[in-house]
């Protein structure tokens, strides 16, 4: 017997690339389990389904930066400064970046690459050791959602948020929707799109000095010009970036949704002040904000 159930939830975390360095994505998670019946004549429950499996797999990899072990690109050491705190040190093709976060900020696959296929190896083997006896089996479908215009990945972290949010390399994958004097303006959508491909978003309250960002020995060795420290203390512990400028927007606000969608309005607005803009900006899949300006 088979139980299905479609758009479980969606993943929204960060990865490390050697090539494309820290990327922003989000997975839609579908959930196929096979097994017998149990005493109440289900396979499972849905409300379990929906509950248990859901928390297993945000507890796992949600709001997080993936890291794939196997990666020459990647080094992960126990921070010098916190305890349960841990550095990651990122040189990709396109940029270096150097970390610091709790641990549990990060989540480390057995691989050399992060993929949807890794992924699902990864998360199958966690969900199935937690289900019931009568479950015997368990197919995971990872997929991005399907978008037709321009679309591009970012990483943020916000400081201010009491829950997972707060973990400084997490990110979305996400579309864009500009009208310039209401018409929509596909253009206006590429270039922010471009604009934003593989981009880190900081916000400038959080600037710290190099004198004051805490990174490994190898990172403080490796710093380059180039590189612009980001840090705060949150719930969870102490966080800190620094990352080269191709790949940094710098924003004059919290890298909400809503504060996001503003600044792209109010960036707009100084371009063309004669004419009126609304941006309809998404955090991953189907959620997100509305601004005008």
């Amino acid at each position: 017997m088979q139980l299905f159930v479609k758009d479980l939830t969606v993943i929204d975390f960060s990865y490390c690339c050697s090539e494309r360095g820290i990327v922003g994505e989000s997975w839609i998670v579908d959930v196929l389990l096979d097994g017998s019946l149990n005493d109440m004549k289900m396979v499972l429950d849905f409300a379990v389904v929906k509950k248990q499996i859901k928390a297993i797999i945000d507890d796992a990899v949600d709001h997080k930066l993936l890291i794939p072990e196997q990666c020459s690109s990647v080094q992960v050491s126990e921070s010098t400064f916190h305890h349960d705190h841990e550095f990651v040190d990122l040189s990709a093709k396109r940029a270096h970046y150097y970390l610091q976060s709790p641990a549990c900020a990060f989540a480390k696959l057995p691989t050399n690459e992060i993929t949807i296929s890794s992924v699902t190896d990864y998360l199958t083997s966690i969900i199935l050791a937690q289900l019931p006896n009568n479950v015997a089996g368990l197919v995971l479908t990872l997929r991005p959602e399907k978008i037709d215009s321009d679309f591009y990945h970012y990483t943020h972290g916000l400081k201010l948020h009491d829950g997972n949010c707060q973990r400084i390399a997490h990110g979305h994958r996400s579309k864009i929707e500009l009208f310039h004097n209401d018409n929509r303006s596909t253009d206006l959508e590429h270039f922010w799109c471009h604009r934003w491909q593989d981009i880190y978003i900081a916000s400038e309250d959080d600037r710290v000095s190099k004198q004051h960002i805490q990174l490994s020995q190898n990172a403080h060795s490796k710093l380059l010009d180039s590189h612009q420290y980001f840090a705060y203390q949150a719930p969870q512990g102490r966080f800190d970036i620094a990352v080269e400028t191709n790949v940094l927007e710098v924003v004059d606000c919290d890298s909400t949704v809503e504060l996001l969608a503003d600044y792209i309005a109010r960036q707009l607005k100084l371009q063309q002040p004669k004419d009126n803009f609304t941006v309809i900006a998404y955090e991953g899949v189907g959620k997100g904000a509305i601004a005008h300006a």
